[in-house]
């Protein structure tokens, strides 16, 4: 079973950039969307980005233009380039692994991101 272990969260003022890492414990070359999700207090996880094993992203309306998804197979790792970074940001980012067969779902431990106006 995949293991995912993020990093890269942390304190940054508004406008400012951070980079989350999410790395697996297997092989991600194949038959998978990876995916970023962020959660605040009292609320739902809410999708960010994903990207599948093909290389097609998709993005929440709220992200699109700042953050971008992208995964190096070859190092089983997805990252989250965050920029322009807002206080509505703020939130607990988990990496989230789905097989296309199947349909296991394993999900990270989740990293904080606060972002101070």
């Amino acid at each position: 079973q995949v293991q995912l272990v993020e990093s890269g969260g942390g304190l940054v003022q508004a406008g400012g950039s951070l980079r989350l890492s999410c790395e697996a414990s297997k092989s991600i070359a194949s038959n998978n969307i990876m995916a970023w999700h962020r959660q605040t207090p009292g609320k739902q996880r809410d999708l960010v980005a994903s990207i599948t094993s093909f290389g097609s992203t998709n993005y929440a309306g709220s992200v699109q233009g700042r953050f971008t998804i992208s995964r190096d197979n070859a190092e089983n790792t997805v990252y989250l380039q965050m920029n322009s970074l807002r206080p509505e940001d703020t939130a607990v980012y988990y990496c989230n692994y789905r097989a296309f067969i199947g349909g296991a779902t394993i999900w990270g431990q989740g990293t904080q991101v606060t972002v101070s106006s």
